[in-house]
């Protein structure tokens, strides 16, 4: 599809969903709340199970570590440095720990980037639709192989994140991706990441039912994916 109509079918697809802005568009003003109103912590940390309670998974990452990715083409690994971002380093140490990213798609895989972050149990996902984390400056550039939290607009990241399939330094760079890590291993398997379904998933009604409906939706719609079966610290 040309690039012109290809852009305009996901800036609809966008405005239509909560799913955060994939980096090849340009952010839109937020909608949500302001940097201020939003960054007071809680006065008390509450409990609950992780997966569905974001502020009792907060703790602090280490300078560095490594995450395992055991895909369905194979094992990747991705080194987080906390210094580059340290908000994006610590949100990614956290939903690892907690087993955020196990059975999750590789839902919209271009030429661009690989990107995945929609949980199976929309529960989960509604949990930790609104649990935003500051941006935060740009210190690495988004080169092939770097890991970047997608976000819609100003101060919007959660879950949702990409992988660079090639060079995206200076347009992502300028409209804020944060780089916290790169792939050290296996960027061949991620390569390799199934891209049959290319922008459908952002599409018409996609977003907002993948969002809603969960691994029911995702897996009969879009059979083809490939996805994360677990995801470690090492």
């Amino acid at each position: 599809m040309h690039r012109g109509l290809s852009l305009m079918f996901l800036l609809a697809a966008l405005a239509q969903s909560g799913c955060d802005e994939p980096p090849e568009t340009k952010a839109e003003p937020s909608a949500v709340p302001t940097t201020s109103a939003r960054a007071k912590p809680s006065a008390s940390v509450p409990t609950g199970p992780p997966l569905l309670t974001p502020k009792a998974a907060t703790a602090k990452a280490p300078d560095s570590y490594r995450v395992a990715l055991d895909t369905t083409k194979g094992k990747a690994v991705i080194a987080v440095t906390r210094a580059w971002a340290p908000r994006g380093a610590d949100r990614f140490y956290n939903l690892v720990k907690i087993g955020y990213y196990d059975d999750v798609p590789f839902y919209r895989v271009t030429l661009e980037v690989a990107q995945f972050g929609i949980h199976g149990d929309p529960k989960v996902t509604q949990a930790w639709r609104e649990a935003y984390i500051l941006d935060e400056m740009v210190k690495q550039p988004n080169s092939k192989g770097r890991v970047t939290f997608a976000r819609r607009g100003s101060d919007t990241r959660t879950t949702q994140i990409f992988i660079n399939l090639k060079d995206n330094a200076g347009d992502f760079d300028d409209q804020g991706f944060a780089p916290f890590g790169e792939v050290v291993e296996g960027m061949d398997v991620i390569a390799k990441l199934s891209n049959a379904h290319g922008e459908r998933p952002q599409m018409g009604d996609a977003p907002k039912r993948m969002v809603a409906e969960g691994a029911a939706y995702i897996k009969k719609q879009f059979p083809k994916l490939d996805y994360i079966n677990k995801a470690t610290i090492e």
